[in-house]
């Protein structure tokens, strides 16, 4: 398994849940005591930088060399990086992959670089899936992330042309449970990481969890951890 590699965050649909992932592959790399750095491309309310910023920076998608530093700090300082992509970035991700031939040079440095797609139930992650996989072609690598908390009925995915060409291109898919709503706004209330926010026993300064809140959220972490480690993260 490869120490270093290069992960992208994205869906291109808004509100689909990318950057509950991000922040779940940073809590992961974290708590296993890897290396790593972000790069958030949503300067608005961007959840590595608002969350995990002491790891995270700054990324303008359209600038070419903020995304060749992507690259360039993987190799050079031998950590995972994590691009948290905003909604409705994936045309200029293209261009700079093409324009830059990112997957031949990915390739030949022997860095892993795979994209992140992740999902709701809905018809439009359908659709914009077979443009995605379009737009890269087989020659990347991919994840599919099934986001429950942001979709119960997955079965229109299963049944689609969508869903046969990711198990005809071996793609491999995780799964994402929901976490309950009530415990997660809290969590998101208290401005700070999953470890902080299952530590934090001080209520001055901001959400503090309760016991069962606790387990469940331990629960959550656990099983996403599985699906991670399941796909060689």
């Amino acid at each position: 398994m490869h120490e270093t590699q290069i992960n992208f965050i994205g869906g291109e649909k808004g509100g689909i849940g990318k950057s509950v992932v991000a922040r779940l592959v940073a809590q992961y790399w974290i708590d296993r005591g890897k290396q790593w750095k972000g790069f958030d491309t949503d300067r608005s309310h961007g959840a590595l930088l608002r969350y995990y910023a002491d790891f995270s920076e700054a990324l303008e998608i359209s600038c070419m060399e903020d995304l060749d530093a992507i690259v360039e700090t993987a190799v050079e300082s031998e950590i995972n990086i994590l691009v948290d992509l905003a909604a409705q970035t994936e045309d200029q991700l293209h261009r700079w992959v093409e324009d830059s031939d990112v997957l031949a040079t990915a390739e030949e440095l022997d860095v892993p670089l795979r994209f992140w797609y992740v999902m709701d139930d809905g018809k439009d992650s359908i659709n914009l899936l077979t443009r995605f996989l379009n737009h890269h072609g087989e020659n990347a690598e991919y994840v599919i992330v099934l986001n429950h908390s942001r979709g119960e009925d997955f079965s229109a995915f299963w049944a689609s042309d969508a869903a046969r060409r990711v198990k005809a291109m071996s793609i491999p898919f995780i799964e994402i449970k929901a976490l309950h709503r009530p415990t997660m706004r809290k969590i998101d209330q208290f401005d700070k990481s999953f470890w902080a926010a299952l530590n934090n026993d001080t209520p001055s300064e901001g959400a503090c969890l309760g016991l069962m809140e606790r387990q469940r959220v331990k629960k959550w972490l656990k099983h996403a951890y599985s699906e991670f480690e399941r796909i060689g993260l």
